[in-house]
């Protein structure tokens, strides 16, 4: 297997790891509040020190995993499209999309780690 290729492939599995851990948090905060639980959930969180502890390392996961697969992204995508505009500069603003498509994933974690730390 090339460098590139596992590089791809550990892009692709971070973000589908942050992606996997959005959809996690969405359906969890769903369910509490459909069941009127998330007042108390709130307030046990606030009292007991070890679920802070998980909710501040999930966060610092979350943001960690999700920054080093945009990074590994962005830095493939990002010379491909250097490539692609040393060519043909028309083609600056289509790479730059996938550019900015990449560093989303980074965005992501992001907005986990900030659902996560709203909730203790």
């Amino acid at each position: 297997m090339k460098v590139k290729e596992f590089k791809k492939l550990i892009a692709i599995a971070l973000g589908f790891l942050v992606i996997l851990s959005l959809f996690t948090v969405i359906i969890n905060v769903g369910i509490s509040v459909a069941l009127g639980q998330e007042q108390a959930q709130t307030a046990q969180a606030a009292t007991d020190p070890k679920i802070a502890q998980a909710a501040f390392l999930a966060a610092a996961i979350a943001v960690g995993l999700g920054s080093v697969g945009a990074g590994i992204a962005v830095g493939s995508v990002g010379s491909a499209a250097m490539g692609v505009m040393a060519e043909r500069p028309e083609m600056a603003s289509r790479a730059l999309i996938f550019v900015g498509l990449a560093e989303g994933i980074a965005i992501y974690g992001l907005i986990i780690s900030i659902m996560i730390l709203g909730r203790i």
